[in-house]
């Protein structure tokens, strides 16, 4: 059987690199996109072939696309993960998610590269804060409303994928993901480290995780049943509050003192405004802004993954206290904790 060949953009990235080991562990040939700046840390193998992708030039993203093909010919699958999830302005977004996803396919068409499938890493963000009073899962039937210029770019995109008329692609919508390598779950747990937990308002908030093998587990199996055109939300399958994650950090820290601390939403709202204008005037990029306090605010992040079960045959492997203790044993033994 011939191998086949995937492309996954944003190698270098949390979630990027792991979808790089899932491909050479099923047998295919990788290449890894990358930026010229971008660390090859934890792209170490030797079986990784790498292709550097400009998406901010598209002529220079078309000159190295045809040189490619000239040598290799056309990828069988592209896992697109490229991104921005942080910003100094928020029309950055924009350009970095979906003009630059824009372009890449523009190009792809050109150069008739076209794969068989075109994974898009989405965000259940798109989706926004709905069902915030019943608390039913958001499905696949809802109408997007994202508060955040992240979630607006990521729609728009999927919205320029679905409407090329026969295009091949699948969307994947994680819900928050976490595991080795991720830096900002990790906050959480060097803060807990540190004997403090903080949590965000006082009304009811039901969370939902993925780790990040299950994700890649998920955007295999799309691949291994040739599924094309269709939308999946992912997560493990269960629903959690903020007690639930801190709780089991906390037990894999040896179950330091703690002193727990709720953030009314007001309060959150006047520091992520401080903290995101203070970064500005930096010119620096900040966890803390409002696109990051719209996203803890919100209450609701159910959703339904029974269509990514029953179509893809895909079982979670890591509900959350399994999980968090392979991404804290992983912390400890990089000495991140």
């Amino acid at each position: 059987m011939e191998q086949k060949k995937i492309l996954v953009t944003g190698a270098s990235g949390f979630i990027g690199s792991f979808l790089v080991e899932g491909g050479l562990e099923r047998g295919m040939q990788v290449w890894a996109g990358v930026r010229k700046s971008s660390s090859r840390r934890y792209l170490q193998d030797g079986r990784i072939h790498f292709i550097e992708l400009d998406f901010t030039d598209s002529d220079h993203l078309e000159a190295q696309l045809k040189q490619y093909k000239e040598t290799n010919g056309r990828w069988d699958c592209i896992i697109h993960c490229a991104g921005v999830t942080k910003c100094l302005d928020k029309s950055d977004f924009e350009m970095g998610n979906y003009w630059a996803t824009r372009c890449f396919i523009e190009t792809l068409i050109r150069q008739d590269m076209l794969p068989r499938q075109f994974i898009y890493i989405s965000s259940l963000s798109v989706f926004g804060p709905i069902h915030e009073t019943d608390y039913a899962p958001i499905c696949e039937t809802d109408v997007p409303q994202p508060d955040t210029a992240y979630g607006v770019s990521k729609l728009h995109s999927e919205q320029y994928l679905q409407q090329l008329p026969g295009f091949p692609y699948v969307i994947f919508r994680p819900t928050g993901v976490y595991g080795p390598r991720e830096r900002d779950y990790y906050l959480m747990a060097k803060s807990i480290s540190r004997h403090l937990d903080v949590a965000v308002g006082f009304r009811r908030q039901d969370i939902t995780f993925v780790y990040v093998a299950d994700l890649v587990q998920a955007v295999y199996l799309a691949i291994e049943k040739q599924i094309v055109q269709r939308a999946y939300f992912v997560s493990d399958g269960y629903v959690y509050n903020s007690r639930n994650f801190s709780d089991y950090i906390r037990e894999e820290l040896g179950n330091p003192w703690l002193l727990r601390f709720t953030c009314p939403l007001f309060l959150l709202k006047f520091i992520s405004f401080i903290a995101e204008k203070s970064a500005s005037v930096f010119r620096k990029t900040s966890t803390l802004n409002m696109d990051k306090y719209k996203i803890m605010k919100q209450r609701n992040w159910r959703c339904d993954i029974i269509p990514l079960e029953k179509e893809l045959g895909y079982h979670a492997q890591y509900p959350l206290m399994k999980g968090v203790k392979s991404t804290i044993s992983w912390y400890k033994k990089e000495r991140w904790l």
